[in-house]
């Protein structure tokens, strides 16, 4: 048997009855050693039958992502070349959930495994996945705080590996792509500052406050007193020792608590980066509600939250890889739905800042990250975790460059007390 009539050129209608779509643009590689299709497109490799049958057990996305979380798929050449290939096509190309295979098609799919000796049981999927939804209701505080614990707790010396000295896991604020990492950090965290119109002596909230980042920056810099709140107990343990070593336990109040019961108002100013992604949309109305409480009059609220620009909120497919093994009950809104739900609270809206390249630069940056330190984090975590966070970050990276999705910074406020700047000279 020739390689190219062995295994891949079977493997390649296989994965174009999944993806529905007769143009695979990818070089299938194949356990035997056999390639199929174009000689210079970027390069998939399925490593062994067990991939296959994780296919026809689950033929869609949630098929294909266990079995690269398993390390039964691989790309060994460039990442998002490969990844770029394989999302113009077929089935990915629509931006919905996977739809069904007919019948025709599954057993077209069935007959080709059995032709590659891939039929059996249905593979235990990757430890690393989770199943949230007998928790509770949707969004009920203690269905977040396991969804919650399922992103964070699990090393933070692993998160130090992939964000680097900052320890900010949100979008930074780029120069240039020659700033680095660090530098683009600081910076955000100083633009959030500079937009929040902090000074000596303010009481701050933190919302979503991870490894105390933020606090620490407006603490340090600006001199404000702030409470910051996760439900990370990691993150709490590892913001506590840095807030610590800065001494600055007077000043900056790290909590384990649900945004939900923060009740000791008022504060001057509200920051909420990366957070209101975990809220949803069927909360984020309390949620805006709950924050203009808590603010005194004329306060200002930072919310910088990624959004999704294909249509008015992203509600992931359940049996899709994000909620899976990412961000479980996570939702991305739209921009017009974040400023509603905002201005319906009553909120005046001082700006709103596109951030969507910068965060494209830090991705892409986090990933070189993890691949530099891949032996480190594998041993830290596990070769699954590592591969759900490479699989995570580059096709997030490509999502904002393709303009699939954004990230805003949204500054309102609270009305009465001060009047905001005529201009944004404040904090430009």
């Amino acid at each position: 048997m020739s390689k190219a009539q062995g295994a891949a050129a079977l493997l390649a209608d296989a994965l174009g009855i999944v993806l529905g779509t007769e143009q695979i643009p990818l070089r299938l590689r194949a356990w035997d050693g056999s390639e199929d299709g174009p000689a210079e497109a970027p390069v998939i490799e399925f490593r062994s039958r067990r991939a296959l049958r994780r296919m026809l057990w689950s033929p869609g996305m949630l098929g294909l992502s266990r079995a690269y979380v398993a390390g039964d798929i691989d790309a060994p050449g460039d990442l998002y070349a490969s990844f770029t290939a394989l999302s113009a096509v077929g089935k990915f190309a629509e931006l919905e959930p996977f739809s069904p295979l007919t019948l025709r098609e599954r057993a077209r799919l069935l007959r080709t495994a059995v032709r590659l000796g891939a039929i059996g049981r249905n593979p235990t999927p990757p430890p690393e996945e989770i199943t949230i939804d007998r928790v509770g209701r949707k969004h009920s505080k203690k269905r977040d705080a396991v969804a919650i614990s399922h992103h964070y707790d699990f090393g933070n010396d692993f998160y130090a590996l992939v964000l680097g000295p900052s320890m900010v896991y949100s979008c930074a604020v780029w120069d240039s792509p020659e700033t680095g990492l660090d530098a683009a950090q600081k910076a955000k965290l100083d633009l959030v500052c500079r937009k929040l119109g902090l000074e000596q002596g303010m009481r701050v909230l933190d919302v979503g406050c991870g490894w105390g980042s933020f606090a620490l920056h407006a603490a340090e810099r600006y001199g404000a007193d702030v409470v910051g709140v996760t439900l990370s107990s990691e993150q709490a343990e590892r913001a506590r020792k840095r807030v610590a070593e800065a001494g600055l336990t007077e000043q900056v109040d790290i909590r384990v608590q649900d945004y939900r019961d923060v009740d000791d108002g008022p504060f001057d100013a509200i920051s909420s980066i990366g957070m209101s992604e975990h809220v949803g949309r069927d909360q984020i109305a309390a949620y805006s509600s709950h924050l203009h409480g808590l603010l005194r009059p004329g306060g200002r609220l930072l919310n910088h939250a990624i959004s999704w620009n294909a249509g008015d909120t992203m509600r992931p497919d359940p049996d899709s890889f994000i909620p899976k093994y990412v961000f479980p009950d996570g939702e991305m809104l739209s921009l017009t739905v974040m400023v509603g739900a905002l201005e319906s609270a009553k909120f005046e809206v001082l700006d709103v800042e596109a951030l969507r390249q910068h965060y494209a630069l830090t991705l892409r940056a986090w990933v070189q990250n993890l691949e530099d330190h891949w032996d480190e984090a594998v041993g830290l975590t596990s070769e699954g975790r590592a591969r759900v966070w490479r699989l995570y970050m580059a096709t997030s990276a490509l999502g904002f460059e393709s303009g699939l999705t954004g990230v805003n910074q949204v500054l309102v406020q609270r009305p009465g007390g001060t009047q905001p700047p005529l201009r944004r000279v404040d904090w430009l």
